[in-house]
């Protein structure tokens, strides 16, 4: 099939640079203020109740509901005005934290006050990454998309290391409604960083280059257009296998999500836990602030490919229970991650036209986040029914891993890393071995053209 595309020139405002920074700046601190919040109503509700089931349903009316809703969303984010869409974002997630404070503040909070609450906010929350994820392809030049990757990835792994520690020191301090206060201000930080800038409109496609039936300034429904960020995919296989890629490395990392703290705990104390979570969240703000200071490789799918391959062999640390040896594995996996996202993410904002990027990065974001869940789902029971028994004193696999590894508690999860590691590797090689996918930046048209910033145009380092 021909690939047709048209490619988007943008205009770059003379604050284009400035404007991205100061709307990061507004929605990392925003993010911080959120991590706050959903930190304090989890000690509460746990405290409240001591279940685990109640707790866990926190995450659940954090993330199924903007979830389930993104492809609308998308479609949305692109029918509106990016800069008003973040606008309503913030201002619709900051009413739902001010209603949470006033009906504690007031002894009115229940329990399903608080779900159907974080519910509704994570709707609004869910217009946030796409709409600004589009405005930064039009206010970032192409040879900086990279480099604004980096930043977005290190603004998320500042508020998600430093909120928890913050929210524990502040809560005997000022309580849960204050803590729930200080993240209301940040949403107004926010919305006043976005009044402040000027986000340019998106040009239009001059072709029905998403393989659309009509033409492509033609009136169509809203189902319609949340159909098309599915055609638009289609149409461009590669982009759809780097999706399935990144999905199928979304299970296994969402598995060392789950497994880090059993492996841990096997051999060492919550100290000693922690000590190996600060490392590897050590390693998240290090690859961020490399990405940030670098832009990446050039060759963005290659490097991609490449880190992904070698953050196999890093899982093999699993087999030493030691802190010292399993904090420097997850530095060592967690550090390539901003660096990968922030590949993939500048892939995705150089070849999807800027009037479909809402769409195609809102279904993009459902189906990697997808994966997630599965694998919170699927690892437990894995570790406790097969692998912790298969690598017991006389189980099944001990003789086989038993002399590398040793038997006994933790040794099942052990051998689960390895084996995600193993996995890892293979997707990476069976990458390199997808010609479309490992030429996809060479036989893809760029949706956007090259740039020529004016002098001293460049993020800061």
């Amino acid at each position: 099939m021909t690939e047709i595309l048209v490619i988007q020139k943008r205009t770059h405002p003379g604050n284009g640079l400035r404007a991205f920074m100061i709307i990061w700046s507004g929605q990392t601190t925003s993010a911080f203020g959120t991590g706050l919040t959903h930190f304090v109503l989890g000690v509460y509700v746990y405290q409240l109740t001591g279940s685990v089931t109640q707790f866990a349903a926190i995450l659940f009316s954090t993330t199924l509901p903007g979830l389930v809703l993104l492809p609308v969303v998308g479609a949305l984010v692109d029918r509106w005005d990016r800069r008003r869409t973040m606008i309503m974002s913030d201002a619709g997630a900051a009413v739902c934290t001010l209603a949470i404070a006033a009906l504690f503040y007031f002894e009115l909070l229940a329990i399903w006050h608080i779900y159907v609450i974080l519910g509704i906010a994570s709707i609004f929350q869910a217009f946030q990454w796409p709409a600004f994820s589009a405005a930064t392809t039009l206010l970032v030049p192409k040879k900086h998309l990279g480099r604004a990757a980096g930043f977005r990835q290190m603004g998320s792994g500042t508020a998600e290391i430093s909120a928890p520690l913050v929210a524990a020191l502040l809560l005997d301090g000022i309580g849960l409604t204050g803590v729930i206060l200080i993240d209301f201000a940040t949403f107004l930080l926010a919305l006043t960083t976005l009044l402040s800038v000027h986000v340019p409109a998106p040009p239009k496609s001059d072709a029905p280059a998403a393989g659309e039936p009509e033409a492509a300034g033609a009136k169509r429904s809203l189902l319609d257009e949340t159909k098309s960020g599915w055609r638009y995919l289609r149409l461009r296989p590669a982009l759809f296998r780097l999706l399935a890629l990144l999905a199928g490395v979304n299970l296994a990392l969402g598995s060392i999500q789950v497994l880090t703290t059993p492996l841990a705990l096997s051999f060492t104390t919550t100290t000693g836990l922690g000590t190996i979570m600060t490392v590897g969240s050590a390693g998240f703000l290090a690859g961020g602030l490399v990405m940030s200071a670098w832009g990446g490789p050039k060759r963005r799918m290659t490097g991609l490919l490449g880190l992904l391959f070698l953050q196999g062999p890093v899982l093999l640390l699993a087999a030493w229970a030691e802190v010292p040896v399993l904090a420097a594995m997850m530095f060592l996996f967690i550090f390539a991650i901003p660096i990968v996202v922030g590949c993939s993410h500048a892939i995705w904002q150089v070849k999807v036209a800027p009037d479909y990027q809402g769409r195609v990065f809102a279904i993009r974001r459902m189906i990697a986040q997808s994966a997630l869940p599965v694998a919170y789902l699927a690892s437990g029971p894995l570790a406790d029914t097969l692998f912790e028994p298969w690598m017991a004193e006389g189980g099944a696999l001990a003789p086989v891993f038993g002399p590398w590894l040793g038997v006994g508690e933790g040794r099942g999860v052990a051998l689960m890393f390895v084996l995600m590691g193993a996995a890892i590797s293979t997707i990476a090689v069976l990458g390199f071995l997808n010609e479309p996918l490992r030429h996809l930046e060479d036989r893809l048209p760029d949706a956007i053209a090259d740039d020529a910033p004016s002098a001293g145009e460049a993020l800061p380092a």
